[in-house]
């Protein structure tokens, strides 16, 4: 998924090099969201993994 973030990104900085305003904007935008549900992502599997690991105790 951060990939796409990354890529989205390449394509924003790119557009806004070659002066397509719009278009880089909205490729920010979805690397931007692309990036921000990966990390959502990521926090809750640390915590569901922690959970998880919290279990019975052995």
């Amino acid at each position: 998924m951060i990939r796409w973030a990354v890529i989205f990104l390449i394509v924003a900085l790119v557009a806004a090099v070659l002066g397509f305003g719009g278009i880089a904007n909205f490729s920010f935008e979805i690397a931007k969201f692309v990036a921000i549900v990966a990390i959502v992502l990521f926090v809750i599997s640390l915590v569901a993994g922690g959970l998880k690991g919290r279990g019975s105790g052995g």
